[in-house]
């Protein structure tokens, strides 16, 4: 094992000596001293070695290793290269400008685009953004909303629950948020009225995929508390924004229907062409009305003096009516293809 260590070491420094340039210096690196060279090899014979010449053998193997390591950093410096793999050839100029063509440019997702050009238009008629938690608990996703115990949306067949909601004992389970309702309840709970507000975010429900549906989706949610608030503001709202969104010819309409957390209540509907060779439909886009008293006093708003609004929206619905397109897989399918035409 000595004599071929010595051989080891008088190779590895002859064919280091003949290196003439980085890429001939890198080979020698990987013949010795990479993971499976030459050197690694020496070093996992020892479990070969009686007992009683292990300390010698071993001395005499690190000695080989630290001669060959210290004479390929000298050869490399000699040689100009302060790497491993060093290039050789002429230097780069890095302050040179690169070639915008040979990765392009990026842009905002088409979700992300729509969502800004949404807090953008209720922006100009006074409503601020508020944020809110993903990660709900029963009291803001289902109880402050007026939903009671009995009610089939709590079921757990159509929320994604992260607690057990049959085990009691760890107080109110908890839930990826199925509705940005959620944040009207925080903001309700922490600001006083007048409130003017839409919630932009990630909406979780375990409906099965497919051209309209996710198991992930995005909502708008807006809430107007104020002294007064009728039904009227509530409808002209939608048509300000529809035609502030769509173009001056936006048809909207609301149709009677029922929420817990809002009563009278309505879907709103909108005339869209789903594709430039079909003719515009009315599609829900969401629902609305005005909120209900109950939900103010758990807020502990009186209902008595302050009244108010309240609507959401799915966001990838509105971008396929504003883009035409026909299919919510194609939003997050990743296709450049795709993506590049928007």
């Amino acid at each position: 094992m000595l004599e071929a260590l010595a051989q080891l070491e008088t190779s590895g420094l002859a064919e280091l000596g003949s290196a003439a340039d980085a890429a001939a210096l890198e080979q020698w690196r990987i013949a010795y001293l990479g993971a499976s060279g030459k050197v690694k090899a020496a070093l996992g014979g020892l479990k070969d070695v009686p007992k009683d010449q292990k300390p010698a053998v071993g001395a005499r193997a690190n000695e080989v290793r630290t001669k060959l390591e210290e004479a390929f950093k000298v050869r490399q410096s000699a040689l100009g290269g302060n790497g491993a793999a060093a290039a050789s050839g002429p230097m780069i100029d890095v302050t040179e400008p690169g070639l915008l063509h040979a990765t392009g440019l990026g842009r905002e997702h088409i979700i992300t685009r729509v969502r800004n050009e949404l807090v953008e238009v209720f922006a100009r008629m006074g409503f601020g953004v508020a944020q809110g938690p993903e990660l709900e608990d029963d009291d803001h996703n289902f109880i402050k909303l007026n939903i009671p115990a009995e009610h089939p949306a709590r079921e757990p067949i159509d929320n994604f629950y992260i607690d057990d909601p049959a085990d009691k004992s760890q107080g109110p389970p908890r839930m990826l948020r199925s509705q940005t309702s959620t944040v009207q309840i925080r903001v309700m709970e922490t600001q006083k009225p007048p409130i003017k507000i839409v919630a932009p975010g990630r909406v979780y429900r375990p409906d099965e995929v497919d051209a309209t549906h996710s198991f992930m989706f995005h909502q708008i949610e807006g809430l107007y508390i104020d002294r007064g608030v009728s039904m009227a503001d509530l409808k002209s709202t939608l048509l300000h924004f529809a035609r502030g969104y769509f173009g001056p010819d936006a048809e909207i309409r609301l149709r009677p229907s029922y929420f817990p957390f809002t009563e009278p209540s309505a879907e709103f509907d909108m005339k869209i062409a789903l594709r430039p060779d079909q003719p515009p439909r009315w599609i829900e886009l969401g629902g609305c009305g005005m909120v209900d008293p109950a939900v103010l006093e758990m807020c502990k708003i009186d209902p008595e003096e302050w009244s108010g609004f309240a609507f959401g929206f799915g966001i990838e619905r509105l971008a396929m009516g504003k883009y035409g397109i026909p299919d919510i897989r194609m939003l997050f399918a990743n296709d450049l293809r795709f993506l590049r035409q928007l």
